[in-house]
């Protein structure tokens, strides 16, 4: 067994994300307000923080004003919200909705990057006291029983056999009193926790969304910074859930994206490709003429609501952010609640730590206290949002139309609406699916997505393990391709996954390729796999895309 070094803490965050940010500034804020030290410290997967950061983004300023009051005097906002529309897209042409629905006016919101953002929070809380360790990715829990005691970060070194190369380093132990998960959605250790404590039960299960982004520089100011768009219709089919969003960024940026259901039927459904297809529309089209792409990656977006967020606390343990399904879909926006959840977790913290106590019983005051505050009463007026699109487009928006006037109801007055996991509803479609419609690629406005990737930034190196682990991948070879023709050489965003199977005497031979230095670190294959046999895992830490103004 290698000799792991060992560090004790008193609070451990893992994720350098705006939830688990905001709550190292609390819990810094309350330890110096009563004169007491504490070791907080965050670690981070991305070489940098905020490199691994991507939202859309409009942020509601709410949780960021009651956190740190003076942000507008630094904060790396582009602009104010300064126009809202809402686009209906046919084939060829547009329909603008007259009136902007409630959950969809952004007036008093924000713009802005959350790479950018990220930087900058985590600078305020190491003015707050806490330490901001990045490169350092979350491997698994330490337990101690039922009880979480820390996390063992990575090993570095390793070569694609898993053996020690010249430069190996084994990963860290880090103990802690307390662990906070803010991996995002997906998250490695969040899903560990759940897995053994049972989190989710009796909980709905969550469902995702995957998006796509690019930013483009166009060379004029023909769409001004703050002006907010977001489109239904074109290019996804009815039955898909999902839409486009086109935001206006400072210095002639424009940010613009897709958002594509992760529970969608047809297994040829491509993310990338439908935002692809949106920029081939001519309303959109016009807005990137004479523009050049600068960046882009892809994100998954927990999209359950409410119902479907699991316990959020254990013995030694919180979740908060989008690990913990902090996310308004209705309103397309979860920094804020993300910040909020952080910012509820260490109120929590700090009572544990006064008390120095930190049993589930304790820390189960973190899901009372989230019960009380507008976070709760906000996530619960979109509490059946997406499960209203289950039978498709319409009656979704007709859904969440009476949801505006029912408190969030809409559907579901007598009793919530049910959800299924995404990946349950992918329909078997045999060896020859009818393909989706594909974007032509001309390299000008619409690209592949080894292009795409590039622009990530992504980088891993070659001789490691990979980070995606396949079960078994006979599923893939003599079950999947039959039955679904290999979906993830089309939900993966990033071209990870190339099945080479080819049909010989009845039955197909070949292996799975997996491409894992592609990988932009979505987790929608983890997510999509209809066999549930993919797990994501952090790579070496340092490495992944470099999300400069996502």
């Amino acid at each position: 067994m290698p000799q792991r070094d060992q560090l004790e803490v008193d609070v451990l965050f893992v994720g350098a994300g705006p939830a688990s940010l905001a709550g190292a500034i609390r819990l810094g804020q309350l330890a110096q307000q009563a004169g007491r030290a504490l070791e907080i410290l965050v670690i981070e997967k991305a070489a940098e923080v905020g490199n691994h950061g991507i939202s859309g983004a409009v942020m509601d300023p709410r949780a960021i004003e009651e956190l740190l009051p003076a942000w507008r005097e630094s904060a790396p906002v582009e602009s104010p919200v300064t126009s809202d529309e809402l686009w209906f897209l046919t084939t060829r042409g547009k329909i603008k909705a007259p009136l902007t629905p409630p959950p969809l006016r952004n007036a008093g919101k924000y713009v802005t990057s959350l790479q950018k953002l990220c930087v900058w929070l985590g600078e305020r809380a190491e003015e707050a006291g806490a330490q901001v360790f990045p490169a350092f990715p979350g491997q698994e829990l330490l337990w101690d029983g039922e009880r979480v005691i820390g996390v063992r970060t990575g090993d570095k070194g390793l070569d694609h056999n898993g053996q020690p190369k010249p430069n190996y380093e084994p990963g860290a132990d880090i103990l802690a009193k307390v662990v906070v998960l803010g991996e995002g959605p997906r998250g490695t250790l969040a899903k560990q926790a759940e897995a053994r404590l049972g989190l989710t039960q009796g909980r709905e299960p969550q469902v995702y969304a995957a998006g796509v982004k690019e930013l483009w520089q166009v060379p004029d100011d023909r769409f001004k910074a703050g002006s907010v768009i977001h489109t239904l219709g074109y290019p996804l089919p009815p039955e898909t859930f999902g839409g486009g969003f086109i935001y206006g960024m400072a210095a002639n940026v424009l940010d613009i994206g897709m958002v594509t259901g992760l529970d969608y039927k047809n297994p040829t459904t491509d993310p990338h490709n439908e935002l692809q297809r949106m920029k081939e529309h001519p309303a959109v089209a016009r807005m990137l003429d004479g523009a050049t792409l600068i960046r882009y990656g892809a994100k998954a977006i927990p999209e359950g609501g409410l119902f479907a967020m699991p316990r959020p606390y254990a013995d030694g343990l919180l979740i908060v952010g989008d690990s913990a399904g902090f996310l308004n879909g209705m309103r397309l926006k979860g920094i804020h609640l993300g910040m909020k959840s952080g910012m509820l977790a260490a109120e929590t913290l700090w009572e544990a730590l006064q008390a120095d106590v930190f049993d589930r019983e304790t820390l189960a005051s973190y899901e009372r206290r989230f019960k009380e505050s507008w976070a709760y009463a906000e996530l619960r007026t979109a509490r059946n949002f997406h499960q209203g699109f289950h039978n498709g487009l319409l009656p979704g928006l007709i859904n969440a139309g009476l949801a505006t006037f029912t408190g969030g109801a809409g559907f579901g007055f007598i009793n919530k609406l049910p959800g299924e996991p995404g990946y349950a509803r992918m329909a078997k479609m045999g060896w020859e699916p009818k393909q989706t419609p594909r974007a032509k690629i001309d390299n000008v406005l619409t690209f592949d997505k080894l292009t795409d990737v590039y622009n990530s930034g992504t980088m891993h190196e070659e001789n490691q393990p990979s980070h995606l682990i396949v079960a078994d991948t006979n599923i893939c070879r003599d079950r999947c391709t039959v039955e679904y023709g290999n979906p993830c050489r089309s939900f993966c965003p990033a071209a990870v996954y190339e099945p080479l199977f080819e049909k010989t005497d009845g039955k197909f031979e070949g292996r799975l390729q997996i491409n894992f230095t592609n990988c932009v670190h979505c987790k929608t294959c983890d997510i999509a796999d209809p066999y549930q046999i993919i797990t994501w895992v952090p790579p070496q830490g340092g490495e992944g895309p470099v999300y400069t103004g996502m």
